[in-house]
C-alpha cells in the first residue's frame, strides 16, 4: 500500500472513530425533581410519567430522570441535594413561596433564551415580567395560574335550604345582604351540624359531636388565611416584622371560628377519619373551603356536587390570592441549554397534559377553553367556570407568598403559629401574635 494511500486510510479511520465516539455518548440526563408544590398525587404522578415517557421515547440525545418526592420532606430533600452538589437540574411545578425557599439558587433563563432564539412573544408581556426578578434575572415563565375562589357543596346547601354563595364577584348574596366575612359567617354557622341535628347557631349544639362544618381554608399557610381579609406580608419594605391590622382581625376571626363558634375544624377535627385526614372539603362534610384551582386535583366526596363562588369581601375589598406555578432551571445545572429543552417541552407540549391534573389555567384564551372542556368531562355536574376564571380581577398584592427575610426560618416559625392556634383552646391571639411579631424581628435579623 503505498505511503498516500495509508495516510488517507488512517484519516477515514480517524474520522470514522470520531463519528463513531460520537454517536456512542450517553444522552444527556436532566434530572426533574418533583415535590415542592403539585404533584405528589396519584393522578398527577401518572400524568408526569407519561409525559416523560413520551419526551424520552422521541429524544435521542437528551432524557428526563423523574424524581418524586412527598411535598412534607421536599424542602429538606432539596436543600440537602444543592448542599452536597447533587441537585437536579429543574425543579417544578412550584410556586412564589416554593421558590422563594431558593432565593439566589435560580438560574436566569435569558442568556438561554437568547442562544438558542426561543420566542417569548407567545405569552403576555406582564406574564413573562412577573417573573423577572431585579438580581435574579429572569427566573420563570408563565404556566399556570390558580385563582381562589369558594368551593361549595350543593348538596350541603340543599338539604340546609340555603341558597348558593354568590357566583357573581361583588354581588350580594340572595337575601340582599354583602356577600362579606359577615355573611359568610353566618351561612356557615348555619351549616354547622352535630350528631343531633342541631346547628351551630342553637343553644342545644354541641361542639364536642360535630359532623358537618360550614368553612375551611384547603391546605394553606396562616398567609394564605389571612389574605382573604386583605393582602399583606409579616415584613415591611425594610425587612421588619409585621402584623398587619387586617390580619391580626383575621386571626381573630379564624380563632374564633374554632373555638368559640365551631363552624371551622380544628385540628383535632380536620385531622379526623371524619374529615378525610386532614383534607376536611373532599369528605363531603364540609360546606365551603377556600382554596384555589389546583385544589380540583383532590376533591374526593365532593367531586361531583360541588360548584364555585365568588370570595366574600372585608371591609368592601374583596382579595382572592393568586397562585402561579412554573418550571425553574437551579443555577447548578451542568447543562442549561438541555435543561432549558426540557422545560421548553413541560411548558409547551406537555402543558395541557400536565395542567389538566395540577388545576392549573393557561393564559391563552382560546387554550383556556378547551382546558375547562377537559374539566367539565371529570365534573359533569356543571362548575361555573366564569366565576373561576373572574378571581383572577382580584389577586392579592402583595402575594401572601412574597419573600421574607431568613425565609425557610421566618416560615417555620408561622407554621408553628398554624399549629398553636389550630390546636390550642383559651388562648390570648394578640398576645400570640406579638410574640410571632418579636420572634420573626429576631430571625429577619439574623440575616440583616
Amino acid at each position: 500500500m503505498s505511503r498516500k494511500l495509508l495516510s488517507l486510510v488512517l484519516v477515514l479511520g480517524l474520522v470514522l472513530g470520531a463519528v463513531s465516539v460520537v454517536s456512542a455518548q450517553d444522552p444527556v440526563t436532566v434530572q426533574w425533581f418533583v415535590g415542592l408544590g403539585s404533584g405528589g398525587q396519584d393522578e398527577q404522578i401518572a400524568a408526569q410519567e407519561s409525559v416523560v415517557e413520551e419526551f424520552n421515547a422521541t429524544h435521542d440525545a437528551i432524557q428526563i430522570e423523574l424524581i418524586i418526592v412527598n411535598n412534607d420532606v421536599a424542602y429538606d430533600t432539596l436543600s440537602t441535594l444543592i448542599a452536597t452538589g447533587d441537585a437536579p437540574d429543574i425543579v417544578g411545578p412550584v410556586g412564589i413561596k416554593g421558590s422563594n425557599a431558593y432565593t439566589g439558587s435560580w438560574l436566569d433563563l435569558q442568556p438561554v433564551i437568547d442562544e438558542v432564539g426561543y420566542d417569548l412573544s407567545q405569552f403576555p408581556e406582564a406574564a413573562v415580567d412577573f417573573y423577572r426578578d431585579p438580581v435574579e434575572g429572569l427566573i420563570g415563565l408563565p404556566f399556570g395560574s390558580f385563582p381562589s375562589f369558594i368551593f361549595f357543596n350543593r348538596d350541603l346547601f340543599d338539604e340546609a335550604g340555603l341558597d348558593y354563595p354568590p357566583n357573581e364577584w361583588g354581588a350580594p348574596y340572595a337575601d340582599g345582604d354583602e356577600w362579606n366575612i359577615d355573611k359568610l359567617t353566618e351561612v356557615a354557622m348555619l351549616l354547622t351540624v352535630d350528631a343531633n341535628g342541631n346547628d351551630a347557631t342553637m343553644d342545644e349544639f354541641d361542639p364536642e359531636n360535630i359532623v358537618q362544618f360550614g368553612f375551611h381554608t384547603a391546605w394553606t399557610d396562616p398567609r394564605g388565611m389571612a389574605t382573604m381579609f386583605g393582602s399583606g406580608n409579616f415584613a415591611d419594605a425594610d425587612g421588619n416584622a409585621i402584623i398587619p391590622d387586617n390580619w391580626r382581625a383575621a386571626f381573630h376571626w379564624y380563632y374564633d371560628a374554632m373555638w368559640n363558634k365551631y363552624f371551622y375544624p380544628n385540628d383535632s377535627y380536620a385531622n379526623s377519619d371524619m374529615l378525610a385526614n386532614g383534607n376536611p372539603f373532599s369528605s363531603g362534610h364540609v360546606a365551603m373551603a377556600a382554596s384555589h384551582l389546583w385544589y380540583t386535583c383532590c376533591l374526593g366526596e365532593a367531586a361531583t356536587v360541588w360548584d364555585a363562588a365568588a370570595m366574600p369581601s372585608y371591609e368592601g375589598v374583596i382579595t382572592a390570592k393568586l397562585h402561579a406555578d412554573t418550571f425553574r432551571i437551579l443555577k447548578m445545572t451542568d447543562n442549561p441549554k438541555e435543561a432549558f429543552e426540557v422545560l421548553s417541552y413541560l411548558i409547551g407540549d406537555a402543558a395541557p397534559q400536565l395542567l389538566a391534573v395540577y388545576g392549573g389555567m393557561p393564559l391563552d384564551p382560546e387554550a383556556q377553553s378547551e382546558y375547562f372542556a377537559a374539566l367539565d368531562e371529570t365534573f359533569t355536574q356543571g362548575v361555573d367556570w366564569d366565576t373561576v376564571i373572574a378571581g383572577l380581577d382580584y389577586p392579592d398584592n402583595p402575594n401572601h407568598e412574597a419573600n421574607m427575610p431568613n425565609f425557610n426560618k421566618a416560615n417555620e416559625r408561622i407554621g408553628a403559629f398554624q399549629t398553636l392556634i389550630q390546636g390550642t383552646p383559651g388562648l390570648d391571639i394578640d398576645a400570640e401574635l406579638d410574640t410571632l411579631k418579636a420572634d420573626l424581628q429576631a430571625i429577619f435579623d439574623e440575616v440583616k
